[in-house]
C-alpha cells in the first residue's frame, strides 16, 4: 500500500483489484485443472464418453460449474475485503469510491475467468491436471514480466492485472487491442477443448 501511495480507501481497494488479478489466474486455473483434468487421474473419463450424451455439452456443463465456482470465489474475495477493510478502520470511504473499486473488481474477475479456456484445453490435452497447473503458474510470471516490460497490454495474461491498475498509469494502458487479443485467446481455448473432446482419440 506505501508503494501506491496513502493508506486510504482508494488504495485499499486498489491493492484488493489488483489482488483479484494474480489470486484470480492461480485460484481460478487451478479450479478449472482439477475439474477437467481429475477425470483423467481418477480413470472416470472412459464411463462419461460412453454416456448418450454430446461430449460439447459434457464440456459447457464443466465450463459453467468452473464460472459458478469463480463468481463464488470472487464473491468471498469481495466481501473478506470490504469486511477487513472496515475492522482496520481505513480512512476516505464513500459511495462512489466502492462502486468504482466494484465495477474494476467485477471486470478483472470476468476477465480473468475468460483465460479458463486455454487452461482446460491443456487439462483434456494432457489427461490431467500436473501440466495445466503449471502452466498457471507460468503465466502469472510472465503476466508479472511483461507488465515490467512494457509489453503487458499485448500478453492476455497480463490483461486483467493492467485493467485493476488506476487510468493514466504510464505503460499501463489497455487499448482495444489488448481486449480483442484477450477474447480470441478466451475462444481458442474453448475451440481447441471443444475440438479435442470432439475429435480426439479418447481411452
Amino acid at each position: 500500500m506505501l508503494r501506491l501511495g496513502k493508506a486510504d480507501c482508494a488504495a485499499y481497494f486498489g491493492f484488493l483489484a489488483q489482488g483479484m488479478a494474480g489470486i484470480g489466474l492461480i485460484g481460478f486455473g487451478f479450479v478449472t485443472s482439477w475439474v477437467f483434468g481429475r477425470e483423467y487421474s481418477d480413470r472416470t473419463a472412459k464411463d462419461m464418453f460412453a454416456l448418450p450424451v454430446k461430449r460439447s455439452f459434457i464440456v459447457i456443463s464443466k465450463l459453467l460449474v468452473i464460472v459458478i465456482w469463480c463468481v463464488l470465489l470472487m464473491i468471498v474475495f469481495f466481501v473478506s475485503g470490504i469486511i477487513l477493510g472496515k475492522l482496520i478502520d481505513i480512512s476516505g470511504w464513500s459511495n462512489e469510491i466502492i462502486i468504482q473499486f466494484t465495477y474494476i473488481f467485477a471486470g478483472t474477475s470476468l476477465l480473468t475467468t475468460a483465460l479458463c479456456t486455454p487452461v482446460a484445453f491443456l487439462a483434456s490435452y494432457s489427461r490431467g491436471y500436473l501440466l495445466p497447473m503449471g502452466f498457471v503458474i507460468l503465466t502469472m510470471l510472465l503476466a508479472n514480466f511483461t507488465g515490467l516490460a512494457g509489453v503487458g497490454p499485448y500478453f492476455p495474461w497480463a490483461i486483467p492485472g493492467l485493467f485493476s491498475v488506476p487510468a493514466g498509469t504510464e505503460g499501463m494502458q489497455l487499448g482495444v487491442a489488448s481486449y480483442i487479443i484477450l477474447i480470441i485467446t478466451s475462444l481458442l481455448g474453448l475451440g481447441g477443448t471443444l475440438a479435442w473432446w470432439r475429435f480426439a482419440d479418447q481411452k
